[in-house]
């Protein structure tokens, strides 16, 4: 073997490496947000992310099939505050946190809030669908396996980079708030709390 072929897979291997720790620490859930420069966003010692109600960025557009096969877009839920929840079927901190998320959903459907998934990196709808159904989880999630909503989010703005992620859009269709860590009914709630008392 050359000494180039040697360096090639060397530098392949380290590559793959870094990839591979990358998607584990981002299924861990945790990680640092950052709040500074021109983000407009800060961070709390909770993990939570929130922008002050005259500083924040409208959401993306997000519409497509669901892991039902149904059509969902965003823009239905106009007025409501939505709780956008980023899962896959495959992580480990996403179950922790699933319970938690449907409960929430439930005792806040009849306050205007209205929780949507969007569930990626599961290869087929078929795990998915069992997972929703083992965690009755009855909000309807978006179907993005290779992560092309994701990408809708601007970069710098309270955009989703770990799984899970849990964002909060204002009643105005605006981000509001955002963490990267499996969430506890308590943390959830203080989420939201602030983002409900707006007018």
């Amino acid at each position: 073997m050359s000494v180039r072929t040697s360096r090639s897979r060397a530098a392949l291997l380290s590559a793959g490496a870094a990839a591979l720790a990358l998607t584990l620490s981002a299924c861990a859930g945790g990680g640092i947000e950052g709040g500074g420069g021109q983000t407009g966003f800060i961070t709390g010692s909770d993990g939570i992310a929130t922008v002050q109600q005259g500083d924040r960025d409208t959401a993306p557009d997000l519409s497509g099939k669901t892991i039902d096969g149904e059509q969902l877009d965003l823009s239905d839920f106009k007025g409501k505050i939505i709780v956008l929840n980023v899962w896959g079927s495959w992580c480990a901190p996403c179950r922790a946190e699933a319970p938690n998320l449907a409960k929430v959903s439930e005792d806040l459907a009849d306050q205007g809030v209205q929780f949507v998934g969007i569930n990626t990196r599961d290869t087929s709808t078929r795990p998915a669908v069992a997972f929703e159904e083992q965690y009755k989880v009855e909000y309807p999630s978006l179907y993005d396996p290779t992560g092309k909503l994701l990408l809708r989010f601007e970069k710098g703005s309270l955009n989703p980079q770990l799984i899970p992620s849990t964002l909060v859009i204002d009643r105005e269709g605006k981000l509001a708030a955002r963490t990267q860590q499996a969430l506890s009914e308590e943390k959830l709630r203080k989420m939201l709390k602030p983002i409900l008392a707006e007018k």
